[in-house]
């Protein structure tokens, strides 16, 4: 009753059924609506839908398509020419029941639809589409009620479905189906669960529902612990808020002041700062409910992914949804998106809810922001000053961070070209000290270089690609590997090495292990920065990982694998991917506790049930599929370019006014490869490379996050540093690319070795021109 209350009804026209959540209430009425099919004597039922309207809503056609109903989207636009399919009297007196669903707010755009469209399309004088029969009304309140007072004693739709973790913040997990009793007769159950049934046969098909409709339909217990919480959250709301129409007030008042803002914004030249997705001027909270849609754009009106504003937006603690939030229909109209452009989109890889904001230079989603009863003007400011010291503070002349290698051909290049000269200044970069190798004389550390017979070098040359010879450019220098780091425990500190074994998840015993909270759930340096602390270091001779940190005693952990009785495999799932792991005991937990403060085990992959691997959409003439995986996030190698790194450095210590270390800025981007090469940001022209007898295929950039952040020495977090990359990139904050393993087979030794001549081949079967023979080293 306090529910129907809220609603400004009565259990005597309304009943209250309850659901797991707004998606239950809407299948349930897909479900139990006494269609019509198609076939019959009778003209057939009609579903229409709104095309701005939640993939849940959407999905009821799968359910109303079963069964043979005929489903109509109705733009937005179109709904008020709908006068125009006004029915005759006798078409009228047809008693086919027609269900037309809309939202009372767009959970894209914040839009209010009439409410008045209820009686109208009830009483005829709006007509979604011109068939004979009766309408009723599925009002999709969820995003509505958050905000706005709803009163069903004047807009009385037929089902109305809510979630109370939207009005609320909790519980999540349930919702209700608002059914108004005229109609509640006519709907029909077929299954039947537990305490559904007023009498039942086992052995016989016989069955008799309960009386009272919301005991029809609320199969099994329901969640009556969140259920008795909803009082003292209508009665919270109301002590703390003074009701409905106040918090609708409140919160218009935010957004209004906050779209104000935002759409004044302007860069030097004159060109918006924002595009904003809305059927309304903000003028009008009966029309406009709490929400701004919107993508940010560059000085050149081009739009900067979603999934990079995100990034950005966490280092200020600013949550913001981005994407589409399952309302296809609003974002196509929004963001002029073509029925043809989703498909190619899914081509490209893009589904629902992944990071992947543009293709082909244009949005696949965008950026919203809401405000609650909690929302004060302070977060308002706050979103606001993100907005403008991410996009106008500091916004001088943003360095062109686009490789050049695009502009390259086979074509004779002349040795004075200005590309090539700032290749020769590149040349005499050092290689960064090994602080680890130095202290600990177990560690792997070869320094001669292996020298391969000719014959074998052009073997191994004609095998990395069936098609293209892999060289180096023209009259520049040869690339070569510089670094080599490997993680053995995820997001601790790096284990730099000279050479290397390779095993079929990439370097051998990189990212083996991970720290686990007592929840079970892999912790990074994103939720715990201390990680960068650890220092693991492996020793192949021993057998044996060393870790250190500051202020404990090195403790050991064997590479053996715990093969015995009391090695319980566990699954643990690693960002989207799922690995099997065991728990690697007390003693070493109790060590990373103490370290870390607080309760957490080490855990280590499990060889014996590897079935962890990544399917990946490459080219090439032997497309690397079913890679296996260790405990990396995507894939098996992270390449970057100390060029790429020398360029953003000098971005970085311009904004931050103080000199950077190379070896700091290389370590923040934890790669495991780090080459030399004469062009900055060329690494991401090439589809594959060989370097020694082992050959790799680029499946893409590495798009950074917050970590970049992290002083990996000190665990110091600095957001100027993924800020810089943003603006240096332009659009995006890729830096560095994937790579994933694809042996040669050879009778030589799988290692990566410092030093190691790296072999390109440009995307599109672009050739690099080969060194000279004198130049030629091979490190196996």
């Amino acid at each position: 009753f306090r529910i129907l209350q809220h609603f400004h009804t009565t259990a005597e026209d309304y009943t209250v059924i309850f659901t797991s959540g707004c998606t239950a209430a809407l299948k349930l009425v897909a479900e139990a609506f006494p269609w019509i099919p198609e076939g019959t004597k009778q003209p057939s039922s009609r579903f229409c839908y709104l095309t701005d309207s939640h993939t849940s809503v959407v999905g009821m056609r799968g359910i109303t398509g079963a069964m043979n109903v005929l489903s109509v989207p109705i733009k937005p636009k179109e709904i008020s020419l709908s006068e125009k399919n006004k029915l005759p009297d006798e078409d009228r007196n047809c008693t086919t029941p027609h269900l037309f669903s809309y939202p009372a707010q767009s959970n894209f755009s914040g839009t209010k639809y009439p409410l008045s469209w209820i009686q109208d399309v009830k009483s005829g004088k709006l007509c979604p589409i011109k068939v004979p029969g009766k309408w009723f009304i599925l009002l999709d309140a969820a995003s509505y009620v958050s905000s706005s007072p709803l009163d069903l004693g004047v807009h009385q739709a037929d089902f109305i479905s809510i979630s109370f973790y939207k009005i609320f913040g909790f519980p999540t997990g349930l919702g209700a189906l608002l059914v108004n009793n005229r109609i509640a007769p006519l709907l029909r159950k077929t299954y039947f669960g537990g305490g559904t049934a007023a009498a039942y046969l086992a052995g016989e098909d016989f069955y008799i529902p309960r009386k009272f409709i919301s005991e029809r339909f609320e199969d099994g217990t329901v969640s009556f612990l969140d259920i008795i919480a909803l009082k003292h959250g209508f009665d919270a709301l109301e002590k703390l808020t003074g009701g409905m129409e106040k918090i609708k007030q409140h919160t218009f008042a935010l957004t209004h002041y906050t779209y104000t803002v935002l759409s004044t914004l302007k860069y030097a030249n004159g060109a918006p700062v924002v595009r904003i997705y809305s059927d309304t001027d903000f003028s009008n909270p009966d029309v406009q409910g709490p929400i701004i849609n919107f993508n940010v754009l560059d000085e050149n009106g081009e739009v900067i992914g979603f999934s990079q504003v995100d990034k950005m937006a966490s280092l200020y603690n600013i949550h913001v949804r981005t994407g589409c939030f399952c309302n296809t229909g609003a974002c196509q109209m929004h963001l002029d998106i073509s029925n043809e452009d989703i498909r190619k989109n899914l081509q490209a890889g893009h589904v629902c809810g992944d990071d992947i904001d543009l293709v082909d230079g244009r949005p696949t989603g965008s950026v919203r922001i809401s405000f609650g009863y909690m929302s004060s003007f302070e977060d308002a400011q706050t979103f606001l000053k993100f907005i403008i010291t991410t996009r106008l503070s500091k916004s001088g002349t943003v360095i062109p961070f686009q490789s050049s290698v695009t502009k390259l051909t086979t074509e004779s290049v002349p040795d004075d070209h200005p590309s090539f000269n700032n290749a020769d200044k590149l040349s005499s970069i050092p290689h960064v000290s090994d602080r680890e190798l130095r202290n600990n004389s177990s560690a792997t550390k070869t320094t001669g270089s292996w020298q391969p017979p000719e014959a074998k070098v052009e073997s191994i040359r004609a095998a990395v690609s069936d098609t293209t010879v892999p060289t180096c450019r023209r009259g520049g220098k040869p690339i070569s590997v510089t670094n080599i780091y490997l993680y053995p425990i995820k997001s601790c500190s790096a284990f730099e090495v000279v050479e290397w074994p390779v095993g079929n998840q990439g370097l051998l015993y990189d990212r083996n292990w991970m720290v686990v909270n007592q929840n079970g759930v892999c912790m990074t340096q994103k939720q715990e920065p201390r990680l960068c602390l650890v220092n693991p270091s492996v020793d192949l001779k021993k057998k044996v990982m060393i870790i250190q940190a500051e202020g404990m005693d090195p403790i050991s952990v064997s590479l053996e694998e715990n093969t015995g009785k009391e090695a319980v495999i566990c699954e643990s799932k690693v960002c989207t991917h799922r690995a099997k792991t065991y728990d690697c005991g007390d003693r070493i937990a109790a060590w990373f506790s103490m370290f870390l403060g607080h309760p957490c085990r080490l855990l280590r992959q499990s060889s014996y049930m590897k079935n962890r691997s990544q399917q990946k959409d490459t080219k090439g003439p032997t497309p690397a599929t079913n890679i296996s995986l260790s405990l990396v996030n995507e894939a098996q190698y992270l390449l970057i370019n100390v060029a790429s790194i020398l360029q953003l450095k000098e971005h970085i210590s311009a904004r931050l006014e103080e000199p950077l270390e190379t070896e700091e800025l290389i370590r923040r981007f934890r790669a495991n490869i780090v080459i030399s090469a004469p062009e900055s940001f060329e690494e991401e022209e090439w589809a594959e490379i060989s370097i020694g007898a082992l050959r790799f295929q680029v499946v893409g950039p590495c798009s950074r996050c917050q970590i970049i952040c992290i002083d990996q020495q000190s665990g110091e977090r600095n957001k100027e540093f993924l800020q810089s990359l943003s603006a240096a990139r332009g659009r995006k904050t890729n830096f560095g690319i994937y790579l994933m393993n694809q042996p040669l087979h050879s009778s030589f030794p799988d290692t990566l070795s410092v030093g190691s001549q790296v072999l390109p081949v440009l995307k599109e079967n672009t050739e690099i021109q080969p060194p000279t023979s004198s130049e030629e080293k091979c490190s196996g």
